[in-house]
């Protein structure tokens, strides 16, 4: 006997967990954010970000 193979196979919907392209997006979006976040910093206080946290 031989066996029917399906003809549609399923979409499946893309995980949001692991190196995807949706998760690879939000870590680029997240890292402008914090760029832009570090040089507003430095130009509002007039001094670097690890001045302005105290490492420095």
């Amino acid at each position: 006997m031989s066996q029917v193979q399906p003809t549609v196979s399923p979409k499946l919907e893309e995980p949001k967990f692991g190196f995807n392209e949706y998760a690879e997006r939000l870590n680029g979006r997240a890292a402008m954010i914090g760029f832009l976040l570090m040089v507003v910093i430095e130009y509002v206080t007039n001094q670097g970000v690890l001045s302005w946290l105290g490492l420095k």
